[in-house]
């Protein structure tokens, strides 16, 4: 796994707002919604105040929509440069979370608005299915090296779990179901794909945060599998989830050792996810999940925070090499 060269090249920014919008700002307000839906969670599990957890969600949907139309002016002035942005690893991962970001909106309107919600999902699922059409054709036209299978493949191929988590509680639970099978073949491939190539070469250390996102798919299917009552898969994707988190703490200090950089976003979605998960797994997950969810509450805000910074004060778009429009 390298570095992306399109990573060292800084193109000017043309006049204008939103120009050079960078797909990087997606990941971290990913994990602030995810954080969002594990305090929600905890309403249930440890008698949180409803309105807390709904103020939180609101307050992370309102920041979703702001980038989403960023994002969307940039697209607007030339739709073709997604494409580009596609074409380095920051950019896949930015706006395959983006696409993520937009079903997990749906799951926050969900329980004040359903109608809303439903068409806020189908719009996301057709993104989805347009996001992946435009990455296998990246895929194919470019060279090798893009097609390395890397953990932001999960946020490509596997996301659509996140489909199946927004899909159930609307009401379309068959959909849900097909989909849960399809994400579990799809993490399964990329996780032993990623073990061959561990076992055969270290990672890059500046792209060392994204190995986090291994742990979100086993988070989200097992946050599904709860949904439709299969305790038993929830359960081993629960010991799985704490053998992937285990492996990363333990190699913490070999994870973030290139320092802070726009790839933390990463971090953030698989641990919100994970403690929500564990939380509703109940029993005797819930104590671990709501000290997880603790955790995150003050990691997931403190990484989105210092990423929004950099696009705030114009420096984000230049160090994830984001395409001008």
């Amino acid at each position: 796994m390298t570095l992306p060269p399109d990573l060292t090249v800084k193109p000017v920014t043309p006049p204008g707002l939103w120009q050079r919008t960078p797909p990087a700002i997606f990941p971290p307000v990913l994990g602030l919604m995810g954080l969002a839906l594990g305090w929600r969670r905890a309403v249930g599990g440890f008698g949180i105040p409803a309105g807390l957890a709904d103020l939180l969600a609101g307050a992370v949907a309102l920041l979703f929509l702001f980038v989403f139309v960023a994002y969307a002016a940039k697209m607007m002035r030339r739709p073709g440069v997604a494409i580009a942005d596609l074409k380095i690893l920051p950019g896949r991962a930015g706006l395959a979370a983006a696409v993520l970001a937009g079903l997990m909106f749906s799951v926050l309107l969900g329980p004040v608005a359903p109608g809303a919600a439903r068409v806020v999902f189908w719009i996301a699922l057709a993104l989805q299915g347009a996001l992946i059409g435009a990455i296998l054709f990246v895929f194919a036209t470019g060279p090798a090296e893009q097609r390395r299978v890397t953990p932001v493949w999960h946020l490509s191929f596997t996301g659509v779990i996140v489909t199946a988590l927004a899909a159930q509680p609307l009401g379309y639970a068959g959909l849900g179901s097909a989909l849960f099978w399809v994400a579990l073949a799809a993490a399964s491939g990329i996780w032993l794909i990623s073990l061959q190539q561990l076992s055969r070469a270290d990672v890059p250390a500046p792209l060392r945060p994204l190995m986090a996102i291994h742990l979100a798919p086993a988070a989200l299917m097992g946050t599904v599998a709860i949904g439709f009552d299969a305790q038993g898969i929830a359960g081993m994707l629960g010991i799985l989830s704490v053998l992937i988190l285990a492996a990363a703490l333990v190699r913490l200090r070999w994870l973030l050792a290139a320092g802070f950089s726009p790839l933390w976003g990463a971090l953030t979605f698989p641990l919100a996810a994970t403690a929500g998960f564990w939380i509703a797994l109940g029993g005797v997950w819930l104590i671990p999940g709501g000290i997880l969810l603790a955790a995150a509450s003050i990691i997931v805000p403190a990484i989105a925070t210092k990423v929004l910074q950099l696009w705030a004060k114009g420096q984000l778009a230049a160090k994830t090499g984001a395409v001008a429009a």
